[in-house]
């Protein structure tokens, strides 16, 4: 199907939600009202999967296999971590809620950090197409949500997409090689990546 990037009409909805992301546009609640906003910000922060930086440190931490990484078993823990920033956050209960309807029907997916049996980071986000949209990660121990970040790429990689969109800047990702690039090509990068026929697969199966 050919996608424009004409706004839609914007519902906080499954369905609404998943057009939204199609043209480009991600949802937020206000941290204080609970009013969910809709954002198309420019320019656009994304992390090219060829160009992902991973420092020594952190290459040290994963080769000795200090953490466990799974994919989409505790999907709901992830959203909640994130959302526990002890001064309010964006991600309000609607959305746990509706992000976990997209996640049983197959669309929102978590990667996720374990240590000794537990969560110790993660993130997660919606695949549409080659395109994987990040919405947030947490950490509670050093390192375990970069660890998670790192298995999420070599997935893409290894599955074919093509676009992991970071939506905005933090120093966090800029770390790991996250870049700005302007609004218009981004359309055209994400354009290209939800026309492709990609399957993020949450067993490994792809080694």
């Amino acid at each position: 199907m050919i996608y424009d990037f004409t706004i839609p009409a914007l519902e906080f909805t499954p369905v609404g939600v998943l057009n939204a992301y199609r043209c480009g546009i991600f949802p937020m609640s206000d941290e204080v009202t609970g009013e969910i906003e809709w954002y198309l910000p420019d320019p656009r922060t994304i992390l090219p999967l060829e160009e992902l930086h991973i420092s020594r440190r952190l290459a040290r931490t994963i080769r000795k296999g200090a953490f466990e990484v799974r994919v989409d078993t505790e999907f709901e823990e992830v959203m909640s971590a994130c959302a526990d920033r002890g001064e309010g956050s964006w991600i309000s209960e609607e959305f746990v809620e509706l992000y976990s309807e997209l996640h049983r029907t197959g669309w929102a997916h978590s990667v996720e950090s374990w240590r000794d049996g537990k969560l110790a980071g993660g993130l997660y986000g919606v695949a549409i197409g080659g395109a994987f949209l990040g919405e947030s990660m947490f950490h509670w121990e050093t390192d375990a949500s970069k660890v998670a970040l790192v298995a999420l790429v070599e997935r893409l990689r290894k599955q074919g997409f093509d676009l992991l969109d970071a939506q905005l800047p933090s120093s966090h990702l800029t770390s790991l090689g996250a870049i700005q690039i302007p609004a218009g090509r981004y359309e055209k990068l994400l354009s290209r990546a939800i026309r492709m026929e990609c399957e993020f697969k949450t067993m490994d199966d792809i080694r």
